[in-house]
């Protein structure tokens, strides 16, 4: 089906519309590309010259040749729930959006793996699958709306990653535009550690700088016999901070294994899926174990065991499925929650030691308290994967820049002690500069001359990832300091 007649006078979206079938194809008034000056990190924003929607790998080919052979900067999205800016059209690009690939390509149970198109939503991979007594490990917390291919961008993680690993662990295989328009195949019929270069690992989590992947072979995995899950309460931190150290010293490697800290608290219970925390505690742990039924009692007796020996309130066992999926709910919506307690959050991902977790949550409360701005805790303990939520109001004076600060300051803690300044969310726009807290100016520049490899003149989602800007963002950054 053709396009409808384009009226603009931009050359370049008429000639778009044109390498696109399918109705509604384009977008390019502004009131249409509101919605797409920013993802889940809303404190910048700015418009694309045009969003297009292709159907197929050949359509996003022809995109992405014209792009290039215009000199026309380009970047690809999925369902917009990043949280670090990685999808936000600095330079005026071109939004090629993956929504329309959404198609479920192929479903192998015998060896184990599926293969998906990029618009595919996480967790209906394992809602497709489930019947057969299969599903897809990787369940960030937007698993509901993300895509699977915004998960590999990102390498995105989840609440199970501490026993089965983030995005990267289930990926077989790809296909991917490269920058210059070539379709490429990596991972041969889905065979993990084929011999050669590890071209998997480099693009998952890559954060859409170094190609647009449009098929992608995914591992699932059978289902556990049995799952247990466990709520704790603790009226200080610190105890819940050195159970999770002590439960992990057990021998016992949980499925999941989450805090919440007072604040946070007060968000999951003021907003959609409240579940009767009390508001007076300090701090809660959610803690499952799965695998074979027969060890699952065991390692429950253990782990009741470790919370008791660490000063808990109150700890209980989930008596059935229906109030283990109400604590998960509770949890899974923590984040959307702190809408309920203040007008705006910055969500920060830093990663940290487990041994740290009392010291950089107590440095992160002096951080809130200098300055003056609230933070809540909500992470993936177990990994010592932490998510500062920084509340702030935008239409204060002021409050967004120390909102800033707060959770830079945030990254710079876990940084100090060993750790990372992402774990899962990406570093995008957010986190650009933080990226010099882990590495020196020569680790940085190898890893920009990979990105030049296969994106020679970063067209492709330019002034990501990086702190050395990249060439479409010096002539943004030369152009604004010839207006001062």
């Amino acid at each position: 089906m053709k396009q409808k007649a384009i009226k603009t006078g931009d050359l370049h979206i008429i000639n778009l519309a044109q390498l696109l079938s399918g109705p509604n194809s384009i977008l390019y008034k502004e009131e249409d590309l509101l919605a797409y000056d920013c993802d889940g990190f809303t404190i910048e924003r700015h418009l694309p010259r045009a969003v297009v929607f292709p159907k197929d790998t050949d359509e996003v080919s022809k995109l992405v040749k014209y792009c290039t052979q215009n000199n026309l900067p380009f970047l690809a999205r999925g369902a917009g729930t990043g949280l670090s800016g990685g999808a936000i059209p600095l330079n005026n690009e071109v939004i090629i959006s993956l929504v329309r690939m959404k198609r479920l390509l192929e479903m192998d149970i015998e060896n184990r793996r599926a293969v998906v198109e990029p618009g595919f939503v996480n967790l209906k991979l394992t809602n497709s699958i489930s019947d057969k007594g299969y599903y897809y490990a990787p369940d960030p917390s937007s698993q509901y709306a993300c895509t699977i291919g915004g998960n590999v961008a990102e390498n995105a993680g989840g609440a199970h990653c501490l026993k089965y690993g983030v995005t990267t662990n289930h990926i077989l295989g790809m296909e991917v535009v490269l920058p210059n328009g070539e379709i490429i195949e990596i991972g041969k019929n889905g065979i993990p550690d084929f011999p050669g270069f590890d071209l998997l690992g480099i693009f998952t989590g890559s954060e859409g700088t170094l190609g647009i992947v449009t098929k992608i072979t995914v591992r699932i995995l059978k289902n556990p016999e049995g799952k247990k899950t466990v709520l704790a309460y603790f009226d200080k931190v610190e105890d819940g901070s050195h159970a999770v150290s002590d439960i992990i010293s057990t021998g016992i490697v949980p499925a999941a294994l989450e805090m919440m800290d007072k604040t946070a608290i007060e968000g999951v219970e003021s907003a959609a899926f409240p579940v009767g925390h009390p508001r007076d505690i300090e701090a809660v742990l959610l803690i499952e174990v799965d695998g074979i039924l027969a060890g699952i009692e065991n390692q429950i007796d253990l782990i009741l065991d470790v919370c008791k020996s660490r000063n808990v309130r109150e700890v209980k066992v989930a008596r059935d499925e229906a109030e283990r999926e109400r604590w998960w709910a509770n949890r899974k919506t923590g984040f959307g929650a702190m809408g309920a307690i203040s007008p705006d959050y910055l969500v920060q991902d830093g990663v940290i030691p487990r041994s740290k977790l009392p010291e950089v949550l107590r440095k992160i409360n002096k951080i809130s308290e200098e300055s003056g701005l609230r933070i809540a805790n909500i992470f993936h303990a177990g990994d010592g994967n932490l998510h500062p939520l920084v509340l702030f109001d935008s239409g204060k004076p002021g409050e967004t820049e120390r909102a800033i600060e707060a959770g830079s300051k945030c990254l710079k803690v876990c940084a100090e002690v060993g750790g990372s300044i992402t774990g899962e969310h990406g570093v995008g726009i957010e986190k650009k500069e933080e990226m010099r807290f882990i590495f020196n100016d020569l680790e940085i520049k190898a890893q920009t001359d990979i990105r030049d490899v296969f994106n020679p003149y970063n067209l492709l989602n330019a002034g990501k990832l990086f702190p050395t800007p990249g060439r479409c963002s010096e002539v943004k950054k030369e152009m604004s300091n010839s207006v001062k």
